[in-house]
């Protein structure tokens, strides 16, 4: 299995440097709590060191219900509309074919939202087959999802930004 380590460009913070005030918003879930509280404490040292503005945090059920938070987040019209927006939950392997259903469906409509909304959401959705594999990508071997998740915002926000110039 890859880890974080083995792309440090990935984990390159130097080239958002120059990134004034990216907005961003947050979608995450209700359940798997400890560890989604856990993804958000990672992403939220990521963006308070490059000087984001967080737009707003918004709380959903579960990972099925995600695709429609965000997608309504970004058809918001006010002056804070986010730049990117980073989608956090935990699904954890149960006993029944749930867990493919959830997964597949919350994956498939983020990445539908990537090609028809005009701002980046980011997958911080983690599918696990069980608890430990959690903490194993939440500062243990596999890195911290929550600030990667963080830094693949601020680097499609750049990336839009210099599409912009």
């Amino acid at each position: 299995m890859a880890s974080s380590q083995d792309s440090n460009s990935l984990l390159d913070t130097s080239v958002l440097q120059q990134l004034n005030n990216p907005r961003v918003a947050i979608v995450h879930t209700e359940w798997n709590e400890k560890i989604v509280m856990e993804q958000l404490l990672g992403c939220n040292r990521i963006l308070a060191a490059h000087n984001s503005l967080l737009t707003g945090t918004y709380v959903v059920p579960g990972c099925f219900e995600i695709p429609y938070a965000c997608h309504q987040i970004a058809l918001q019209k006010s002056e804070t509309i986010p730049e990117a927006i980073i989608a956090f939950g935990a699904v954890i392997r149960g006993g029944t074919p749930h867990f493919d259903y959830v997964c597949k469906a919350v994956t498939e409509g983020i990445a539908q939202l990537n090609i028809t909304l005009s701002i980046p959401v980011i997958f911080g959705v983690l599918t696990l087959d069980n608890e430990l594999q959690a903490w194993e990508r939440l500062g243990g071997i596999h890195g911290h999802k929550g600030e990667e998740a963080a830094i693949a915002a601020l680097k499609m926000i750049q990336f839009k930004r210099n599409l912009s110039l």
